[in-house]
């Protein structure tokens, strides 16, 4: 996620604070406060929540990919060497797992912006 140039306007009585990408397009949404700075600091919020979502959804993609690789490799694997195919299932399942409740988490403490 790139550096966003924060505006803020004033709209029927309340501050809209929008993000705007590099080449200048909206991004997010709008938030609003009573003030300018309360606006700005509910969407900078807003935009370190949406960059910490993106991170844990790219993990969970990563781990159930990995975990489907597992799964196929398991049809593959020599059972005399290394952990065996179940082992590394579970492992991989644990991982998947662990990646979910992250996501979850990040997703329940998702910031207000009105």
């Amino acid at each position: 996620m790139g550096s966003y140039c924060i505006e803020t306007v004033q709209e029927e009585g309340h501050w809209i604070a929008r993000a705007r990408g590099p080449e200048g397009r909206l991004f997010g949404v709008p938030c609003a406060g009573d003030t300018p700075e309360e606006a700005a600091g509910r969407l900078e919020r807003w935009l370190a929540w949406q960059r910490d979502h993106e991170a844990a959804l790219q993990a969970l993609q990563q781990a159930e990919r990995a975990y489907h690789r597992t799964l196929a490799g398991a049809a593959f694997a020599n059972p005399t060497e290394g952990p065996s195919p179940l082992e590394m299932q579970k492992e991989s399942l644990r991982a998947l797992e662990a990646a979910r409740e992250r996501l979850d988490e990040i997703r329940a403490r998702q910031p207000r912006c009105s």
